[in-house]
């Protein structure tokens, strides 16, 4: 193992009170990556440093999305109004421990971090057309009072199943909470058949809480026409296969769907969603 730090800083962020905001890009939906992609665009951003990759992931071989080659990255940045540090990384393959608590380094030493968050999706089976939760896991009376005020579902309970590790962002939380700092996990439940699309709901609802907490001033025009077009595609769908439009109905009052049709409904969604218009002539 070399001495050499597992962390690179190449710009002075310039900040000593500060809250971390931090997503991984193998999260359901890529939620976590497309809220803070959505608060950097519309902040600015500056990256002034990183997790080093090769310490902790497997550089043999790189995924692919899309035909296209996506290297694992764990960097930094600083929002254009200087409010927020976001950390945006691929999760480690190894040594869990070591790595987050670089992260840790990085966010005390360097930021003055008093305050951690990470956002995330989890598996729904309700509607698209259902309101989006916030639900919350924190790791102190002081952060779960902290959070009172912004309409967020503190009790959901959930333990670790035996032999299982816990998620990187509970442990990235409970190591938080050793050096002192207060943590939240954010989690929105994204329905089944959007986990491998996109939700801009979702995405809203994360966005709005952070816009909201920290008077971020953020403009949602973006996500609205999302969530616009979105809606008109699922319509047309609907009138063209009313059988799926009888499946989300079902889930809008609560009533499952067998295996079959819940793999009905997801395939079809994808098809429709991940279909290139045609070129015009």
């Amino acid at each position: 193992m070399s001495d050499e730090p597992v962390y690179r800083i190449y710009g002075k962020p310039g900040l000593k009170k500060s809250v971390l905001i931090a997503g991984w890009a193998e999260d359901a939906g890529h939620l976590g990556m497309q809220t803070l992609d959505y608060i950097m665009q519309d902040s600015g951003s500056c990256e002034f440093g990183e997790i080093r990759p090769e310490d902790f992931f497997a550089m043999a071989g790189v995924n692919v999305e899309e035909d296209v080659a996506v290297f694992p990255q764990s960097k930094f940045y600083v929002s254009g109004n200087r409010k927020l540090v976001i950390f945006k990384s691929s999760m480690p393959r190894s040594d869990w421990y070591r790595f987050l608590n670089a992260v840790l380094y990085v966010a005390q030493k360097h930021c003055g971090v008093k305050e951690i968050y990470t956002v995330g999706a989890m598996l729904s089976f309700a509607s698209h057309t259902m309101p989006r939760l916030l639900m919350s896991i924190v790791n102190s009376r002081e952060m779960k009072a902290n959070m009172a005020p912004f309409n967020v579902v503190d009790n959901t309970d959930y333990e670790t199943p035996i032999g299982q590790k816990p998620t990187l962002s509970s442990y990235l939380s409970w190591l938080a909470g050793q050096r002192g700092i207060n943590a939240a996990n954010l989690w929105v439940p994204v329905p089944f058949y959007l986990l491998t699309l996109d939700d801009p709901r979702a995405v809203k609802r994360l966005v709005y809480f952070f816009n909201t907490k920290f008077d971020l001033g953020i403009d949602f025009t973006a996500l609205d026409l999302q969530i616009a077009e979105q809606s008109n595609k699922i319509a047309q769908l609907f009138r063209q296969v009313p059988e799926i439009e009888s499946f989300v109905r079902r889930l809008e009052v609560g009533e499952g769907l067998d295996t079959e049709e819940a793999e009905k409904l997801s395939q079809t969604m994808a098809d429709v969603f991940r279909r290139k218009p045609k070129p015009q002539q």
